[in-house]
């Protein structure tokens, strides 16, 4: 799936984290045939990922987290406090099922798919991510206790789960009348849940919603 905003960007540079070998070797092969995406690196969590970093200069970090999450949660905390701020990069982490969503946002990842994701959607997302775009699946959102986002985001009023929706589908290009057949609502309602979401993000128009829900987070895949 393609993000509104997010151009085809070439070579961008990638370091792998999983602590399965297979899990890694796995992923480096289903990237490598994906044009615009160079794998640089791939590590275990335990290993100096700080280095790694550094002498690598990937854009993006993509992190399988595996089927037993803690003990790499606690490694990618460790790795996003150790970093620099002007070094950051964005990490983009594979979780096994929703349990986990609310602890990885803590240990401070930029954006969360389900290990199962397919490739066409992996790389829609890493892509988002290096141009700053938070990403979030679905079904890992009903998990999370708050709304994702930056911390320099300032605070909105948060939006219903029918807004939630709404706001997808307007990501994705629909007019009312089209997202009004798909949540099988009146067009009437459409419009009143588009007006209360221009309202909460601040914005005047459709196009401003989706750039200011984006840049917050509340773009899902």
């Amino acid at each position: 799936m393609a993000f509104p905003g997010v151009d085809n960007l070439q070579d961008g540079r990638l370091l792998l984290v999983a602590d399965d070998p297979l899990a890694r070797a796995g992923l480096a092969t289903l990237l490598a045939d994906q044009p615009g995406w160079q794998v640089v690196g791939q590590y275990a969590s335990r290993q100096d990922l700080d280095g790694a970093v550094a002498a690598l200069d990937p854009d993006v970090v993509l992190w399988d987290l595996g089927w037993q999450p803690q003990e790499g949660l606690e490694h990618l905390a460790d790795f996003n406090r150790g970093v620099a701020p002007e070094a950051a990069v964005p990490v983009v982490a594979l979780l096994p099922g929703p349990e986990w969503a609310s602890s990885a946002w803590q240990a401070g990842v930029h954006s969360l798919l389900p290990r199962n994701v397919d490739v066409q959607t992996l790389v829609a997302a890493l892509a988002a991510a290096r141009q700053g775009l938070w990403v979030l699946a679905p079904g890992l959102a009903p998990s999370l206790p708050f709304r994702p986002g930056g911390p320099s985001d300032e605070e909105l009023e948060p939006l219903t789960p029918r807004e939630l929706e709404v706001l997808q589908l307007m990501a994705e290009g629909l007019a009312n009348k089209a997202i009004a057949r798909e949540l099988q609502i009146s067009e009437h309602t459409v419009k009143f849940h588009v007006n209360a979401i221009l309202s909460k993000l601040g914005v005047q128009s459709r196009t401003e919603a989706v750039v200011r829900a984006t840049r917050a987070g509340l773009i899902f895949l």
